[in-house]
């Protein structure tokens, strides 16, 4: 299919999704053929090398997000941080970091990425989770593979980089999080969150 061909209401939808530019998106659906979540894919994969490229860049820069949740009674403050003063001022990275600090509040992980859990943490996990494949009754062979299994799962919804995005289940947050940095051509990363929700212990 030649890019003359494409729609531009298809080429609208695919920059809304991806954070694209015009042009790599009407690339993408020529490429696809006019397949909607072919060219997704594509472009996310161009995205994740563009954003493999910035990685161990220092992000030094960034902002503090605040946000409250309609009600007052929950709230979420969120560091994003990335490599220069402009791109912390831009509106794409200031909606980023809105959508973490939403995701946050909704979703309520434990920790930013996987090696902030502690290991003694996923140790009681795993044992849960070894004692109820024994109860299920599953051979021995097989109970460690499940029990890993289980833990991956148990990291995906309590990791923040891990977590289905909440707006779109089949991304998760480092696909968001990827994509804009392929958009605004600087590594970004997220440090640190807090999420208050009224008269809860902060303390777990």
């Amino acid at each position: 299919m030649t890019e003359t061909a494409i729609g531009a209401q298809s080429v609208k939808v695919l920059r809304e999704r991806t954070g694209a530019g015009m042009m790599d998106c009407k690339r993408a659906l020529s490429e696809a053929g006019g397949d909607l979540e072919r060219a997704v894919l594509l472009l996310r994969e161009k995205g994740i090398a563009k954003a493999a490229a910035k990685e161990g860049r220092a992000t030094k820069e960034g902002i503090v997000y605040s946000y409250i949740h309609p009600g007052d009674k929950l709230g979420v403050l969120i560091e994003i941080n990335c490599e220069t003063d402009f791109v912390a001022r831009t509106d794409d990275f200031r909606e980023l970091a809105k959508e973490l600090a939403m995701q946050v509040a909704a979703a309520n992980p434990m920790v930013v990425v996987p090696e902030e859990l502690k290991a003694s943490d996923l140790e009681s996990e795993r044992e849960v989770f070894r004692k109820q494949a024994e109860n299920e009754g599953k051979p021995a062979a097989v109970v460690e593979k499940i029990v890993e299994g289980r833990i991956k799962k148990y990291q995906q919804e309590v990791c923040l980089v891990l977590q289905p995005y909440i707006k779109d289940q089949d991304k998760t947050v480092t696909d968001l999080v990827t994509s804009v940095v392929a958009k605004l051509g600087e590594n970004i990363s997220v440090r640190r969150f807090a999420r208050f929700r009224l008269g809860e212990d902060q303390t777990g």
